[in-house]
């Protein structure tokens, strides 16, 4: 029984760019944590809003993503600047907020998460596209939320083989499946 073909680059590059962020961030040991799944999910920015000072040292970010991708600290949501067609995606644990797994995500986003032990701020949920939700009972922590969502992106639009119906991986010559559900390769669409 042959391996499935690995594909070209490893991990495959989802299309679009997107960026994460906090809001009110206050534990440094957070923050580093969430830059550095955003360095190795392939963010192309990092950002807080109101962050205090502590947070703002990122110590547990050993992969030391402030050397591979810029890092914006904004004071205020009004100050928040994103590029041109880039969706604000708040993540909060809302009634109303759509749940990942049904969430379709922008090609160009920028997630945002609230403080360790708090929400949202109103002004930052006017300014989102969209909330979205994770699947959970209570809250989790914030660099583990935005792990859950960068890797929801990742899987939702690189192109990886679909799973099997049954346990384990993909058959050798699976197609990877491109964003839009067809397998790569085919001609029909």
């Amino acid at each position: 029984m042959s391996t499935p073909a690995v594909p070209s680059s490893w991990p495959p590059k989802a299309r679009g760019y997107f960026a994460i962020g906090a809001e009110r961030s206050s534990k440094a040991l957070n923050l580093g944590n969430l830059m550095r799944s955003a360095h190795a999910f392939g963010a192309s920015f990092t950002f807080t809003i109101g962050a205090q000072y502590q947070a703002l040292e990122a110590r547990a970010d050993t992969s030391k993503g402030h050397w591979h991708l810029p890092h914006y600290n904004w004071t205020t949501a009004g100050e928040m600047i994103l590029p041109k067609g880039c969706k604000l995606v708040g993540i909060e644990l809302l009634d109303e907020a759509v749940a990942l797994p049904s969430f379709r995500h922008p090609l160009q986003a920028a997630y945002v998460l609230g403080p360790e032990r708090g929400s949202l701020s109103e002004d930052l949920l006017q300014r989102c596209d969209f909330t979205v939700k994770i699947p959970t009972s209570f809250c989790v922590n914030v660099a583990m939320a935005g792990a859950i969502v960068m890797y929801d992106r990742v899987k939702s639009l690189a192109p990886f083989a679909e799973r099997p119906i049954s346990e384990g991986g993909p058959s050798a010559g699976s197609a990877p499946v491109r964003a839009d559900g067809h397998r790569k390769g085919r001609t029909d669409g």
